[in-house]
């Protein structure tokens, strides 16, 4: 089938053919280290990694609720201690500070954390920080390094720099002018408008762009008469696309900008900034620190059933996530993005928004766990409302975005290599299972058959020269311009696997280029010669694991790198590699266990076909990891 040349026995690694039994023992274990971490409801919820970005933001508006509101003072004041010891805690060598407590300083947070250790500055416990980080900023290049970073994407740049600028060490000539007032108009026109922030970013259009207005207004008086008159009606939609949470996107930097700068217009009192303040206060950890969001409970789920075997899950487990993922759908249109029904998010908070990378990996999931059951039907029906919710999100130039169709002036609105590809992979599963169910779907065929033809187009389109595809929301933090081809290849090889497009030019070329980017220890990064991380080997290995023999010495040097993890128990250590907003950087504790799953369940399948060794023991007799939690009737439904 492949025509691959194989290049990896010239590297430092044992490619020798591994026994089931070896695999197996290394399944058996992620499994049950995975079953474990499922809530006592059956699904999961994982954990995003504390942010020194989102505790800079908090910490920053707690602040500044505090100095305009001396009477709560008290209330805040340890919640701002511990904020602000979290982030000298975790300050780098060099004075900076990354995303996450496993990522390089960067120019964006370093300067976040800098401005609200500012407005402490009188205070001698944080004078070597704030000293420290002064000279990394100017090391790293201060204001123009922000605007390099994002470019024309003010959707970051503008919240950083108003940060600064509440704190006194950005002019505000230096904060871009939001047009606010844009958001007065119909949800229909936006994409027609050309935001300067990207779709999910409209609440802080909304609030930076006030608070810019106010302190600088503009020189022309009929541009600065509208936006003063839009103030009152923008805010009246800032209150209605706000969630019940108080959280925007359940994202603590999100839900930061837009408290801090309506409480610096003297808004203090608003029921936004009310019910924004309490999701901050909730959302601390008890270290000190915030994460980027609540959780992805949606989004690992779905991961970790697609990539665990079926019979893994006990079937008691099995119906109430199917059940919980089914009361995961959205049924009506979203108040925030005016996304149809259909769709899914990333988790089951309020905040959350249907989007293109859950509801594919939701549709694999219901339909995977409803197969042969009583919730057969549901699953089959509720997968294709999703399937009619993505055609009617495919861009003109045949891809997917990840929230709404026709949004292309910004890097994060326009279609992906990545999440196409799981659509795709969606589409065809879900065409075979209607099918064996027996349901006719001719009526249909002819637009998902357009749909996908125009969706493997744009892939043969957004192949880079290599053979590579780049993903939207992942990368690398030490690969060039952040990039992580291997993410991005990986998932699109795994559709041109489900589709049996294989032996098609552009999938020999992406197989070529993922086996030749494999270490010398066995293991993938990013790219070659980036450090091997879990999440991105698992990626690899599941993607070549396709039943050709000349793939097989990378796939045995990368599932040896694996067990090797799992033996020494670092295989469930994470990696940065996950981007929330623009090259916000987050790790996901579970992503190494479900990734790790997948791939050794795969490998499992291609060894049994020779093997004579019994398929899969019950562990789930062993560990009792889910159902020992004594789930009641009522968890159930």
């Amino acid at each position: 089938m492949s025509t691959v040349n194989n290049t990896i026995d010239a590297r430092a690694v044992t490619v020798s053919e591994l026994t089931e039994t070896e695999i197996q023992q290394a399944y058996d274990q992620v499994a049950e280290r995975l079953l474990l971490e499922a809530t006592p409801q059956g699904h999961w919820e994982g954990e995003l990694s504390t942010s020194a970005l989102s505790t800079a933001t908090a910490v920053m508006t707690l602040s500044l609720l505090a100095q305009q509101e001396p009477t709560r003072a008290p209330a805040l004041e340890s919640s701002i201690e511990k904020g602000l010891q979290w982030l000298i805690d975790h300050q780098n060598e060099d004075g900076g500070w990354g995303d996450t407590v496993l990522s390089i300083s960067n120019i964006s947070t370093t300067m976040l954390a800098h401005s609200v250790l500012w407005l402490q500055r009188d205070d001698p416990r944080f004078t070597a920080a704030i000293e420290a980080a002064a000279a990394a900023i100017t090391q790293a290049g201060g204001v123009a390094a922000v605007h390099r970073r994002y470019g024309k994407d003010r959707t970051f740049s503008a919240p950083i720099l108003t940060q600064c600028a509440l704190a006194g060490l950005v002019d505000w000539r230096e904060v871009a002018a939001l047009p606010f007032e844009l958001a007065w108009l119909p949800h229909s026109f936006y994409k027609f408008v050309r935001l300067p922030v990207v779709s999910y970013a409209l609440p802080a259009l909304i609030a930076i762009g006030q608070i810019r207005h106010v302190q600088r207004p503009s020189f022309h008086p009929l541009l600065r008469g509208l936006r003063h008159l839009a103030r009152k009606p923008t805010l009246r939609k800032l209150t209605e696309i706000q969630p019940g949470s108080g959280g925007f996107l359940e994202a603590t930097p999100l839900t930061s900008f837009v408290c801090m700068s309506l409480i610096a217009l003297g808004e203090s009192q608003h029921p936004v900034v009310q019910k924004g303040i309490e999701f901050l206060l909730s959302s601390m950890r008890d270290n000190g620190g915030w994460p980027i969001d609540t959780n992805l409970a949606t989004w690992v789920t779905t991961l970790a059933v697609n990539g665990l075997d079926r019979e893994t899950l006990p079937a008691t487990q099995r119906q109430a996530i199917a059940r919980w993922l089914l009361g995961q759908q959205w049924r009506e249109t979203h108040p925030y993005t005016q996304a149809a029904p259909g769709g899914w998010a990333w988790t089951d908070l309020p905040g959350g928004v249907p989007d293109a990378d859950d509801t594919p990996g939701a549709i694999l999931a219901v339909l995977n766990l409803t197969a042969e059951t009583d919730l057969a039907a549901d699953g089959l029906a509720a997968a294709s409302s999703g399937i009619e919710w993505l055609l009617d999100l495919q861009n003109r130039d045949g891809g997917w975005p990840t929230f709404c169709r026709g949004w292309g002036a910004l890097p994060f609105d326009r279609s992906s290599a990545d999440i196409t590809a799981h659509v795709l992979r969606a589409m065809h599963i879900w065409q075979n299972r209607m099918a064996s169910a027996g349901h006719s779907i001719a009526d249909k065929m002819p637009r998902i058959n357009r749909a996908m033809q125009k969706g493997f187009a744009y892939l043969e389109r957004m192949q880079r020269t290599d053979g590579s595809w780049l993903p939207l929301w992942f990368g690398n933090q030490h690969g060039r311009d952040d990039e992580n081809p291997v993410y991005g290849t990986t998932r699109v090889l795994m559709a041109y696997r489900e589709c049996q497009r294989l032996t098609v030019p552009s999938a020999q070329r992406g197989l070529q280029w993922l086996t030749d980017q494999q270490n010398a220890d066995g293991g993938w990064g990013g790219s070659r010669g980036l450090t091997s991380t879990v999440e991105e080997t698992a990626l690899a290995v599941d993607a070549l694991e396709m039943g050709d023999e000349t793939l097989q010495p990378a796939q045995n040097g990368g599932l040896r790198w694996l067990i090797a993890q799992v033996n020494t128990g670092s295989i469930a250590d994470p990696s940065p590699i996950g981007f929330y907003f623009a090259k916000l950087w987050y790790f996901e504790r579970l992503y190494p266990l479900v990734f790790t799953a997948s791939a050794l369940r795969r490998a499992l399948k291609r060894v049994r076909q020779t093997s004579t060794e019994p398929a899969f023991p019950d562990i789930t007799a062993r560990s009792h990891a889910w159902t020992s939690q004594k789930v009641t009737s009522d968890a159930l439904d």
